[in-house]
């Protein structure tokens, strides 16, 4: 009889193992996601800062193309290049307020993300280290009590043992 609660409370502690190394698992697998959103918001941010520049030199490639063409007169040339500079000067500011927009977006959703990934992560740890402390606690409380019950047994059988020598003299 006492092999069999000696056993259940190995496989008690066994289980209590189990759950601790599951639940460092999982905040393992935390730490992985947050790597791989951090790595993608780095990789948006990066995208975003390539194609405004990309965009704005295209548009201004485009109207360079259309201040070369040939002209039929100086009236006509001055008219048209003012045009010119008009457009491309509403075409810069357009652009610069689409560029400080999308910096804006991308800082703000950045920041977003951070937190939202700081906070999950937070949460994770304090789950795992409740975890922790709850399976200790139980595995201890178990020690004790199988600590306890043989130490009964033990004192149990010198007490017998002491009788019994008391009983031959």
């Amino acid at each position: 009889m006492a092999t069999q609660k000696s056993s259940s409370n190995g496989r008690s502690a066994k289980a209590g193992a189990t759950k601790v190394k599951t639940g460092a698992k999982q905040a393992k697998t935390g730490a992985k996601q947050v790597a791989n959103a951090e790595k993608n918001q780095a990789r948006v941010v990066a995208e975003t800062a390539v194609d405004i520049p990309v965009g704005a030199v295209l548009a201004v490639t485009d109207r360079v193309g259309d201040i070369v063409e040939p002209f039929t007169g100086r009236d006509t040339a001055e008219r048209k290049l003012k045009s010119v500079r008009t457009d491309v000067r509403r075409s810069l500011k357009r652009t610069e307020r689409r560029g400080a927009t999308a910096r804006r977006k991308a800082t703000t959703e950045a920041r977003r993300t951070r937190t939202r990934v700081e906070r999950e992560a937070r949460k994770r740890q304090r789950t795992v280290e409740t975890t922790l402390k709850k399976n200790r606690s139980e595995v201890e409380s178990r020690v004790r009590k199988a600590i306890d019950e043989q130490t009964s047994r033990a004192q149990d059988l010198v007490d017998q043992v002491t009788d019994q020598i008391a009983a031959l003299r």
